[in-house]
């Protein structure tokens, strides 16, 4: 540790030489400001920045422009640190331990394993900070979809699939003023993230058994209306080829939300209930009518899952509608559960649905909330604003989707 301590420090003298190697950024008396003004020459000015090898003190030529009122330093637009004492190699280490693990455990990390020293509020701006940049370019997309101007990925698509889910994400007290919440105390402690997947199958196995193609998923995802993450999901499937897809097809739990979703933005796709979910609805049910672990119990679901997993909706509504419960309570699970089959019947066409090597179940996107929500906004203890927990989902996101080094190569470029 002693020899890495060492061989940063000479590595950050060397760098600092480097960075001003140019005297400063000097451009002349005069520059343009950026606003069709011409801005005079004032001094130079020197200013700290925090790099991977050590800190390091970087001179600029600074110009104020009397016209807007402001300062213009071309070389730290030129080096990427506007508004920024942290170089982009520390920012980028810093955006990837803060997307992974709670900001303290990110700031142990960097100092451990980099050497990197920074506070943990800094780790938790500048990973925040990223997420809106990564959010930034997303809303770009969405509105180069909406104009038909978004290039998408070149290959032909035999089958593509778009998976909805939404889950809870813990927030801070302001961020549900007006809400009611599920509890008896109907006090809400969360708000809905929703999130999507998109990944593409061009084989089957031995089996028949549908295969995703490997490294094809993509995750987009925030806490917005139903209305606003349409337009999200639908970016995305453009972006990914969805116009030269084969087949596209949609699947999510049975919320009315997402099968609105399918409709504004995914005609002509094919619409599945995951098949999992639709079978929890069974056990929840037989749990409650016959008593959790009984014979009864187990010999109605089976005999009510055989009817699900063949597609007979019809019999399976009927097996259900001749249950006749005098407790309240398991009288209004069974009108519920009857509503769900009812509504989703037309989507749960299982045995036609795996005849054709389709996904019948949303298992990608159950990983997805898990890995991408679960385990870093859901951690104990953790309370969120919306905008902080978006932010972070953007930068998970992006990294889980493939599209962090693109992002960086972009800015770099930028």
């Amino acid at each position: 540790m002693t020899i890495r301590s060492s061989m940063h420090e000479m590595g950050g003298l060397l760098l600092e030489k480097l960075v001003n190697a140019d005297g400063g950024g000097y451009r002349g008396s005069q520059i343009d400001c950026g606003w069709g003004h011409q801005a005079q020459f004032v001094e130079y000015r020197s200013k700290e920045v925090s790099t991977v090898l050590s800190t390091v003190d970087v001179s600029r030529a600074y110009y104020h422009c009397e016209t807007c009122g402001s300062g213009v330093i071309p070389k730290d637009k030129e080096l990427d640190i506007v508004d920024s004492s942290f170089s982009p190699g520390v920012r980028r280490m810093m955006g990837r331990v803060g997307a992974k693990e709670a900001f303290e455990e990110g700031r142990k990390d960097l100092d451990e394993l980099a050497g990197v020293r920074v506070t943990t509020k800094s780790v938790e701006r500048v990973s925040e900070h990223i997420g809106q940049q990564i959010e930034e370019v997303l809303r770009r997309e969405r509105g180069l979809s909406w104009s038909g101007k978004l290039v998408a990925l070149a290959s032909v698509v035999p089958k593509m699939y778009i998976a909805i889910d939404g889950t809870g994400v813990p927030v801070l007290p302001r961020e549900t003023a007006g809400r009611k919440g599920k509890g008896k105390s109907q006090v809400a402690k969360t708000r809905e993230a929703k999130l999507g997947c998109v990944f593409t199958q061009t084989s089957v196995d031995a089996k028949g058994w549908p295969v995703r193609d490997e490294g094809s998923t993509t995750y987009v995802g925030a806490i917005e209306t139903a209305k606003q993450f349409g337009r999200r999901i639908y970016a995305e499937a453009i972006r990914r080829g969805m116009q030269r897809a084969e087949e596209v097809v949609v699947i999510g739990d049975g919320a009315p939300w997402i099968w609105g979703i399918a409709e504004d933005h995914f005609a002509g796709a094919v619409h599945i209930v995951d098949l999992y979910h639709a079978r929890e609805y069974l056990y929840t049910l037989g749990k409650l009518i016959y008593g959790v672990g009984s014979v009864r119990c187990k010999e109605w679901v089976a005999a009510r899952r055989e009817e699900l997993d063949a597609g007979d909706i019809d019999t399976l509504i009927a097996s259900m509608e001749r249950l006749r419960p005098r407790n309240k309570e398991k009288k209004e699970e069974v009108i519920k559960t009857i509503g769900y089959f009812k509504n989703n019947a037309q989507r749960m066409d299982y045995a036609k649905y795996r005849s054709q090597g389709l996904f019948v179940g949303s298992g990608v996107m159950e990983a997805g909330c898990k890995t991408i929500i679960t385990q870093r906004l859901k951690q104990s203890g953790m309370r969120w604003t919306v905008r902080g927990a978006n932010d972070i989902i953007a930068l998970r996101c992006c990294q889980l989707s493939g599209r962090w080094e693109e992002f960086w190569e972009n800015r770099a470029v930028g």
